[in-house]
């Protein structure tokens, strides 16, 4: 099927579809651009109330870990008090050029959404309009699982690594000064990675219904996978403590078991 424009249905040349596309390129950049710049100035407020937020022992995840070993006496105890994490900076311009990187790398996230749209106002004419319903769902959904992996990322993964390593020594003689650069290297990553992370179930049903996944290597490899996913789960939380390693365990794998779901059986 040739793709064809949204007014008239007439066949496009390579250099109208080219124009269109450098069109809605423009309009990305754009709505980033707008986007960062509100963020930026935004973000010495941001920087404190929610980026930082981590650092502080109230943080909503320490206080939910105390509570629940509070409740649960069996468990290693959770305590909040005097837990603080200081950042310093020895560059001297790497405050000012993580303004401007983090503005966009926020910016970037929270138009997420209007980027995938706009893209598919490129993609939907070439489509059928059964074609275009799928994509549509796969868009939705892709959505929904990116931010809810940037909030687990979040809330969960990045505060406990946090936590473990800001208390982790060495050698007693050897005390943690934490740099802007490191922290915010590893806070971007985490988040990121795990809105990807979160895509994965979308992945399978895309390899599900073009024939390249299924069902069948999920019940297969679900042993192996529950052994790899826990030792990834052991990696990014380094920790003895088996709460906070189910923690970061359990989202990965029932990620593991949505993806089974929604690939296609067999006919």
């Amino acid at each position: 099927m040739s793709p064809q424009d949204n007014a008239g249905g007439q066949d496009m040349s390579f250099w109208d579809h080219l124009d269109v596309l450098r069109g809605i390129l423009i309009r990305i950049a754009v709505v980033v651009v707008t986007v960062a710049l509100v963020m930026f100035a935004v973000m010495p407020s941001l920087f404190d109330s929610v980026i930082m937020a981590p650092c502080k022992g109230d943080f909503v995840l320490y206080r939910a870990f105390e509570h629940v070993t509070q409740a649960l006496p069996f468990l290693p105890q959770f305590s909040t008090e005097g837990f603080h994490v200081d950042l310093i900076n020895i560059q001297l311009a790497s405050q000012f050029f993580i303004h401007i990187s983090t503005s966009f790398w926020l910016a970037l996230v929270l138009s997420f959404p209007i980027v995938l749209y706009l893209l598919w106002t490129f993609v939907a004419p070439a489509l059928y309009e059964h074609e275009k319903q799928g994509v549509r769902l796969a868009f939705f959904i892709g959505n929904i699982m990116f931010f809810f992996g940037v909030a687990v990322g979040y809330f969960v993964v990045f505060p406990v690594t946090l936590r473990f390593l800001a208390d982790y020594h060495v050698s007693s003689m050897v005390p943690n000064q934490i740099s802007l650069d490191s922290y915010i290297d590893t806070f971007l990553m985490l988040i990121f990675v795990m809105g990807l992370v979160f895509e994965l179930p979308l992945v399978a049903w895309l390899l599900g219904n073009v024939g390249v996944l299924k069902r069948e290597f999920f019940r297969r490899y679900r042993r192996h996978a529950v052994v790899a996913l826990m030792l990834l789960a052991a990696f990014i939380t380094p920790t003895g403590d088996p709460f906070t390693l189910m923690i970061v365990f359990l989202p990965i794998y029932l990620l593991w078991e949505l993806s089974a779901i929604l690939v296609p059986r067999e006919s």
